[in-house]
């Protein structure tokens, strides 16, 4: 045998052996498909969690104003992107901890989305209104576009920003609070290009985009019902639909708007919460008629279906926060009546919806039931939890 045909093997061994000894710790070296946020709103901190395991792996601290953030996810699942109440919008690497990059955009913001290709971050402000775009890498200013309108005088205001979301092919979409209107952003040419539909209704305050990316919805604060964009036909403008939406025989103090972006989509059956009822109510999705009304324990706030669509998990406003029901969506009974802890937040499935994170901010604890059994796993300290957040968002149109 030939001394250079052992050298070369021999070389070979070595290289690995030294590039074994620079590999990055285990604990580094990790998937980032089940990890999560919990946003800690009184510290101004995320807690890093791991959704297998059920811990808190670290904080990340010094986000600003927390008191209503909303966080999305890069695609490849390691970043996540803070929208901050008080305008700040930080990228956060999830694997180190590290707040990689940070920019205060605004006076008053109110969430934000991510572009179907990753590239874009778009965040929705209250102060001054309008809709500011930034490249994911670098949080870098790409696009700033005012939500101006004409008031009844001719002159020309800024509107609050609600309801932004991410649609298909690169798109926004967003509506104005004062205006009445929903703006369809396409980002796909060499500047913004802004389709306005005016007069859609009062005061629209929220907003959803359904799981298949087609129809945009926005709530009404000013009166009753909604106003629906269908995306694949936006020549045909903006639907009323549900307009006996919140009404009832009796109506009751609204504690808290609900939120649109907490709709359960089950089967072709729309899930979303009353205003000012105890009350679910059922919508068909093929021409968006009210079809039932279901007594809950108070006035709805998240109507969350699980992954597989079977139950239906229900949040209320206060006075009635420190309870979460669970309905059937199959026979429309109510299989369980949960008390996570004291004004009950928010709540986010596992990627297959085999457990359930409940965050109850004046209890300071994330609660996490088994969905099936419907039992409590685990509890996790959190100094006043509020939005819980997992990975597989990022792979979720409108989440």
């Amino acid at each position: 045998m030939k001394l250079n045909s052992i050298r070369k093997p021999l070389a070979g061994m070595a290289l690995l052996a030294l590039l074994a000894g620079c590999q990055t710790s285990p604990e580094a070296l990790r998937g980032t498909g089940d990890l999560g946020v919990i946003v800690e709103r009184a510290t101004g901190s995320l807690a890093v969690v791991d959704t297998s395991q059920r811990r808190v792996l670290e904080r990340v601290e010094g986000l600003g104003d927390l008191s209503h953030a909303s966080v999305k996810f890069s695609r490849d699942t390691r970043y996540a992107f803070v929208f901050g109440r008080d305008g700040g919008l930080s990228k956060v690497d999830l694997l180190t901890g590290n707040i990689t990059a940070r920019v205060m955009q605004s006076g008053n913001s109110i969430g934000g989305a991510i572009s179907q290709d990753g590239r874009l971050v778009a965040v929705a402000n209250y102060e001054p209104g309008g809709v500011k775009i930034f490249g994911s890498e670098n949080l870098e200013l790409v696009a700033d576009i005012p939500a101006t309108w004409l008031d009844e005088k001719g002159r020309e205001q800024r509107s609050k920003v609600v309801g932004l979301v991410d649609a298909p092919g690169n798109h926004f979409v967003y509506s104005l609070f004062e205006a009445g209107e929903i703006h369809l952003v396409d980002m796909n040419g060499e500047a913004p290009e802004v389709t306005r539909f005016t007069d859609v209704g009062e005061n629209p305050y929220d907003a959803l985009i359904d799981p298949s990316g087609r129809y945009y919805i926005a709530g009404l604060f000013g009166e009753d019902g909604l106003a629906l964009l269908d995306l694949w036909h936006t020549e045909a403008g903006v639907q009323r639909i549900l307009p006996d939406y919140g009404r009832g025989d009796e109506r009751l103090p609204v504690y808290k708007m609900p939120h649109l972006e907490g709709w359960a989509m089950a089967g072709n059956e729309a899930w979303l919460p009353a205003v000012g009822r105890h009350e679910v109510l059922i919508a068909d999705k093929d021409d968006w008629s009210l079809t039932e009304r279901i007594p809950v324990h108070g006035q709805p706030i998240f109507v969350m279906s699980r992954p597989d669509e079977r139950q239906v998990w229900v949040s209320f406003a206060h006075p009635d926060n420190d309870v979460v029901q669970v309905i059937d969506s199959e026979t429309r009974d109510i299989v369980a009546t949960l008390s996570p802890g004291k004004a009950v937040l928010h709540m986010e499935f596992t990627p297959r919806g085999e457990h359930v994170w409940i965050s109850a901010r004046d209890s300071d604890r994330v609660t996490v039931y088994d969905t099936h059994t419907l039992e409590e796993i685990t509890r996790l300290e959190s100094e006043s939890p509020s939005g819980i957040f997992f990975t597989p968002r990022a792979h979720r149109i409108g989440l």
